[in-house]
């Protein structure tokens, strides 16, 4: 839905035009993943799909919410009721970043929203994120707070640990907030220091393909958790602040050191072993290698399917299928349990791999994926 579509939407909920129009958009991380709360190295990039949101602001201390997305009204709040995990419906999300934001100071008084969304949900694209980072550039913008894209993403990632009750890391509301058009953003999540680089698939003949499995998952019903709180035993018995100060090489000494702690093991394997993937990659990109990183990207599918253990049988036949198919690389990406998989192919090959992952999903039983190219995209802007 366009801009002013949304626009319009908002003057017939509201009774009058909106102050601006904003859109930030989802993401697929190309390698580095559950690296970023351990300090480590993502690397994702911006979807062309995008949430979209009309915005005015109130003076009255009330939050008004609507989307075009979810059946129901309008949603109204107080923002002085506004409290940590006391909201369990989509509106936690814009409803945590004003909770936030008044948290950390900055003097917002209320706000009428209207939402309308592109980004799948669920699929491990980021469809919170976009929802979080759309409305903090659009409050940051109208009440003038001046704040900066890493500080808008470090804002909403806390909407979302703290209000929602999501312990994700900052990767997602960076991604949103502070990706460019053309590149994959290399971010160390540990300083948030960015590092733009070029990632033109279609220039060098190739074609990145997102398969979204439909198998639906959810950040804060526990998994997600477990995993990071054994990746914070594993740093705390090795003694560092975070998995990502255990160099490469001195891995295989430091898994020794965990003894029995199996689970531990694996966690720590996988983290530091990706932070590794991630640098490869760079390395790949600015080298002209891209065709290279097809194989980095299938061994991370195998160590989030073998060490951290977050695939499931959908995601594994998306990439056994497209790498039978002539595949340069697959992984599965985002947070695991379902959501998506990303191939990386010839263009000459992407419509043989897509039908043979969709023929491979009918013969199991599955429900059709949803298979589309992505094409990396602007970050978060205003629209209108």
């Amino acid at each position: 839905m366009g801009a002013q579509q949304v626009r319009e939407d908002f003057a017939a909920l509201y009774g009058a035009e909106p102050e601006g129009v904003w859109s930030a958009p989802g993401r697929v991380n190309l390698i580095g993943e559950h690296t970023d709360y351990n300090d480590g190295f993502v690397m994702p990039f911006a979807l062309p799909h995008v949430t979209t949101a009309a915005v005015s602001r109130r003076g009255d201390g009330v939050l008004r919410l609507h989307s075009a997305d979810v059946e129901g009204g309008v949603v109204e709040l107080s923002l002085d009721a506004l409290a940590p995990q006391s909201d369990r419906a989509w509106t936690a999300y814009p409803a945590g970043v004003l909770w936030a934001l008044r948290e950390a100071g900055h003097p917002v008084t209320g706000a009428d929203v209207h939402l309308s969304s592109t980004v799948p949900t669920g699929a491990g694209l980021s469809s919170s994120a976009a929802l979080e980072v759309v409305v903090a550039l659009a409050l940051n913008d109208l009440y003038e707070l001046g704040l900066q894209r890493w500080q808008l993403a470090r804002l909403c990632q806390r909407a979302e640990n703290v209000y929602v009750g999501a312990p994700t890391g900052i990767m997602d509301q960076t991604a949103s907030a502070c990706c460019e058009e053309g590149h994959a953003l290399f971010l160390d999540t540990r300083d948030l220091s960015q590092q733009q680089i070029p990632f033109d698939l279609a220039a060098e003949g190739m074609r990145l393909l997102v398969v979204d499995t439909q198998v639906k998952h959810a950040h804060s019903d526990g998994e997600y958790g477990k995993r990071r709180a054994g990746c914070e035993k594993g740093a705390a018995l090795l003694g560092v602040d975070a998995l990502r100060d255990i160099p490469y090489g001195e891995l295989d000494e430091a898994l020794q050191r965990l003894g029995d702690e199996e689970e531990v093991r694996r966690l720590v394997r996988h983290v530091v072993t990706e932070d590794q993937r991630v640098e490869r990659v760079v390395s790949l990109l600015r080298s002209g290698e891209t065709r290279a990183i097809g194989p980095v990207l299938t061994e991370g599918h195998a160590s989030l399917r073998d060490d951290f253990r977050i695939s499931c049988p959908e995601l594994d036949l998306v990439v056994d299928t497209a790498l039978a198919s002539g595949a340069l690389g697959a992984r599965m990406t985002g947070g695991g349990f379902g959501g998506s998989a990303i191939v990386l192919a010839e263009a000459a090959d992407v419509d043989t791999v897509g039908k043979a992952v969709e023929e491979a999903f009918a013969a199991a039983g599955f429900t059709a994926p949803r298979v589309f190219e992505a094409v990396p995209a602007a970050g978060a802007r205003r629209v209108g």
